[in-house]
């Protein structure tokens, strides 16, 4: 992993993403001021699946997968831990990822993001992010607002893969 800090990301920029939508170019610049410009080099791996985790990311150029373990003991003493490609994004997407280590308890990271092309990100830690949201709230009411749709949609997409693997299970086990 190379990292490199660049001149701060401009507020148009950022205004494409969704964890900033609503805001105002103005709104939007408190979070340019702490942004930090992360490189990272084809194959390498940007977030590690269970690892702290202290910032929120945003792909501002290039390509990244992401990826969860799948753990299956295969014996008492064996275990397969292949990893799933949950989805591939790119920068024209708007994406931004590790939102969930800003909420959780332990801090962990809840999946592995790997860089499929140089990739160039900016990096918001946790508590220049919520430093921002107590002393801005109208800011911070949106940008929570904005992230609690955004993992809502998740979980209601993870909620039906649930269901149908859980269907395709029982229907296998019952033929």
């Amino acid at each position: 992993m190379m990292k490199k800090n660049y001149n701060q990301i401009g507020a148009k920029t950022l205004l494409y993403y969704e964890i900033f939508g609503g805001l105002t170019e103005d709104q939007v610049h408190h979070f340019c001021t702490v942004t930090k410009m992360v490189e990272f080099k084809n194959g390498d791996v940007i977030l590690q699946e269970g690892t702290p985790g202290h910032s929120i990311l945003i792909l501002l150029d290039g390509k990244v997968e992401i990826s969860q373990a799948l753990t299956l003991k295969t014996s008492a003493v064996q275990t397969d831990t292949r990893e799933k490609s949950i989805l591939a994004l790119s920068s024209d997407q708007y994406p931004f990822f590790g939102e969930m280590s800003l909420f959780s308890d332990d801090d962990r990271r809840t999946a592995t993001v790997k860089a499929l092309s140089d990739c160039v990100l900016g990096r918001i830690a946790k508590e220049d992010f919520f430093s921002i949201c107590h002393t801005q709230p109208e800011i911070g009411f949106q940008v929570m607002q904005n992230i609690a749709h955004v993992l809502s949609r998740r979980l209601k997409q993870a909620n039906q893969n649930v269901l149908k693997l859980t269907t395709a299970f029982s229907l296998m086990i019952e033929s």
